[in-house]
């Protein structure tokens, strides 16, 4: 049919899904044991979204579905693709995945505490951040003691790890 017989109002733009945290190719993606359980739990929530979707008209609720469906298949691929990693395994005078770490900006005197944990469950305002982030690659490997150099761009941080815990 010639596009001059179809009415504007039936073109469906797509809809966009939104992406979820990066993760570089070839990047194994671990996960905590806690954070394997909150994926599960986010596609136990998209599941019961998706069957409970309402809207005004079948166009909406197409589109709301759609929406839903694409997060639950990038969802289902970080699923397929998880790695467990147990901080309870991880040796507890070094800095690994799962590690709780408290450190010391030498430059500035700055304190910082974060865990480091896979890209899904990284949340800054958790005190969270992904095993992929520039600190958490700087740091992985030192033990208490330990002064890490971390550069970001032209500038040099200089970090003393103070604490380790799992």
């Amino acid at each position: 049919m010639s596009r001059g017989f179809v009415k504007e109002d039936d073109q469906e733009e797509p809809v966009l899904i939104p992406p979820r945290a990066a993760l570089p190719e070839g990047v194994t993606n671990y996960v905590t044991p806690k954070g394997l359980a909150e994926l599960k739990r986010e596609m136990k929530d998209l599941e019961e979204k998706r069957a409970n979707v309402q809207a005004e008209n079948d166009t909406e609720k197409r589109r709301a579905q759609s929406l839903i469906d694409g997060k639950i298949n990038l969802l289902a691929e970080r699923l397929q693709t998880a790695r467990i990693l147990d901080p309870k395994e991880q040796p507890e005078d070094e800095i690994r995945f799962g590690a709780y770490v408290k450190l010391k900006n030498e430059n500035s005197g700055q304190l910082q505490e974060f865990q480091i944990v896979g890209v899904d469950e990284a949340d800054i305002r958790k005190k969270k951040i992904a095993f992929i982030a520039p600190i958490a690659k700087a740091i992985t490997g030192s033990k208490e003691g330990d002064l890490v150099e971390l550069k970001l761009g032209t500038e040099i941080r200089n970090l003393r790890v103070l604490e380790i815990t799992y």
